[in-house]
């Protein structure tokens, strides 16, 4: 045996080694998630068992609802073979499906039309069973779980995630000899290695070297947090300071990217001596702390930091996600106790009446919190659990459009800081967020008023008078924009209201530019609902970020010229932004 056949046997070797390793990886991870597998299945057999139940219940309306459905979906098959005649008789090319990304590109188009056929029956199919399972006549609640689970089902059975029927898949393994074969299964084996699907190339970046850079100093930290100031940038700087606090899910630097997205750097930049929160990664006894520990010690205790450091009475305040409900739950705290601190309030894609919290309501009930209890207790729940969820609610882009870019093409991820940020977790606090689960998500107590007593205090939110900027992001799954736009009818006192375009991130994280790809709908009538805001307001292309900041200006004091330190005497640097806790592994 030369060399060349020795070193092609030596990788074979090790290529197979690697596959059986991988194959005993993959098998104790199942075996380590069985209980919970079980579990799970159970509850989505139960939600079919009720579906079944329902058509043999009442089969004069259900029966004939299903024929015709079936019938509508042959007719369509039928159209669809005379349309694929045409197709090679005329030499025509068929027009792409209704915009859907996972079929774009030409190859499923193209003679002799096995492709188009197949894509056109997935769609076709998928038409039918969410048709069969919206006619059903089992309870809405019921219903929305079988439509989700029904729709991870349609998407996992995808054509394009299979090698056989991607015809993408199959004309780039020709092109390269299969190395986009072998270099697609080397991904999945360093995936299965990490534990997680590769959605970004990690190694490009870095907390604290071209992530969460804007300049500043932890100048206060507690048991939960750090709170970071930042560096002025601007020689002078309103009086009344900004205080922000982003989500406990997740880490802080959603609002501190790299510098061209940057909402800290933004803020600074406007003049506004500008705060932060950075929470700590919830461990050990850490899972005992209450809501009203992360109301006292996280919000209340940090604005008392910020009115001592400026020396103004009242401060600016802005929430993301669950750090405006949070923001929201203190304001209507300060506003029962008439203790008045708080010059304004920014909501962004925070909900504070869970009526309808969208697609995770079909994963989150009463039933569900009790489970989570006796699992969790007063531990601590594992961010990556919290991750999966989410991802689940968009499988189509959290999930298979990685697979089929990294392990069927052999594609590297693309480096996205939103995406490193995305699979930077953290753990929540287990007593806490079961609390939250209960009484806010699924019970939703908070938007009643008194419904809820959180620091001794009975929760009120018609009490706040206090100004408020309200952003609403309209494709937000995490917390629907009319769900958001419901807290304009739960404050008392004057709201501006912005629709923003986009989701939950990408419509907040919406820097300006010269090419704003997503804009904002304003001055809309409040009052009705959602549709007639929109209906009656103005649209304008660019970043909500600049109406934020005309809002911002007039609440924001007088001028003054920029502290050359940071904190004070009482309250002196810590460390450096961004900190240590923001660091800290699960």
């Amino acid at each position: 045996m030369n060399n060349e056949e020795k070193k092609a046997s030596d990788k074979t070797s090790e290529f197979l080694k690697e596959m059986a390793e991988a194959g005993q990886k993959m098998t104790k991870a199942y075996m380590e998630s069985l209980p919970g597998l079980i579990d799970s299945t159970k509850g989505i057999a139960e939600t079919w068992n009720a579906f079944s139940k329902s058509i043999a219940s009442n089969p004069d309306k259900s029966v004939p609802d299903i024929q015709n459905n079936y019938f509508d979906f042959y007719k369509k098959q039928m159209e669809l073979w005379q349309q694929i005649n045409v197709h090679i008789k005329e030499g025509k090319t068929p027009m792409p499906p209704n915009g859907d990304k996972r079929f774009k590109a030409p190859e499923w188009n193209e003679a002799p039309y096995y492709f188009y056929f197949i894509k056109q029956s997935y769609i076709m199919a998928s038409e039918l069973i969410n048709n069969i399972v919206a006619q059903s006549d089992i309870d809405e609640k019921t219903k929305k779980k079988l439509k989700f689970y029904t729709q991870l089902f349609i998407d996992t059975l995808s054509p394009a995630n299979f090698i056989a029927t991607n015809p993408e898949v199959i004309k780039l393994a020709q092109q390269t000899n299969g190395e986009s074969l072998k270099k697609g299964f080397s991904n999945l084996l360093n995936d299965i290695k990490l534990g997680r699907i590769s959605q970004t190339d990690f190694s490009a970046f870095e907390v604290g070297r071209n992530l969460a850079i804007t300049p500043g100093s932890v100048i206060f930290e507690n048991e939960i947090l750090q709170l970071i100031q930042y560096k002025p940038t601007t020689k002078k700087v309103n009086t009344i300071p900004l205080l922000i606090v982003p989500p406990f899910i997740n880490r802080y630097y959603i609002l501190d990217l790299e510098q061209h997205n940057s909402f800290a750097k933004f803020a600074v930049e406007q003049g506004n001596t500008t705060f932060m929160i950075s929470w700590k990664v919830p461990k050990g006894e850490m899972g005992k702390l209450s809501f009203d520990d992360y109301i006292q010690k996280g919000i209340m205790d940090t604005i008392e930091v910020v009115r001592e450091i400026s020396g103004e009475q009242k401060i600016n305040a802005l929430g993301y996600c669950i750090g405006g409900t949070l923001l929201g739950t203190t304001a209507a705290i300060f506003a029962s106790k008439k203790t008045n601190v708080l010059n304004s309030l920014s909501f962004l894609a925070s909900m504070h009446d869970f009526s309808d919290f969208g697609d995770m309501s079909a994963m989150l009930d009463m039933q569900t919190v009790e489970k989570l209890e006796k699992e969790i207790g007063n531990g601590v729940l594992n961010g990556n659990d919290m991750g999966g969820a989410f991802a689940m609610i968009r499988s189509n882009d959290m999930i298979w459009s990685y697979v089929v870019n990294n392990y069927l093409k052999g594609n590297s991820p693309a480096p996205m800081s939103l995406m490193y940020w995305t699979n930077d977790g953290t753990n929540l606090a287990g007593n806490m967020y079961m609390y939250y689960l209960r009484n806010m998500i699924v019970g939703n107590q908070l938007s009643k008023k008194n419904g809820l007593t959180i620091c001794k205090t009975p929760v009120d939110f018609s009490k706040i008078k206090t100004p408020c900027f309200i952003l609403g992001t309209a494709l937000d799954h995490i917390s629907p924009c009319h769900t958001v736009f419901t807290t304009t009818r739960l404050v008392g006192g004057k709201v501006d209201f912005v629709l923003g375009e986009s989701g939950h991130v990408n419509g907040v994280v919406n820097p300006p530019s010269e090419n704003n790809k997503y804009g904002y709908f304003i001055n809309g009538k409040l009052g009705k609902d959602l549709a007639h805001f929109k209906e009656t307001a103005e649209y304008h292309k660019e970043s909500w970020w600049i109406n934020w900041a005309k809002w911002l200006k007039p609440q924001s004091g007088k001028q003054i010229n920029a502290p050359a330190k940071p904190g004070n005497k009482k309250y002196k640097v810590i460390e450096a932004a961004p900190g240590r806790f923001v660091k800290e592994p699960m």
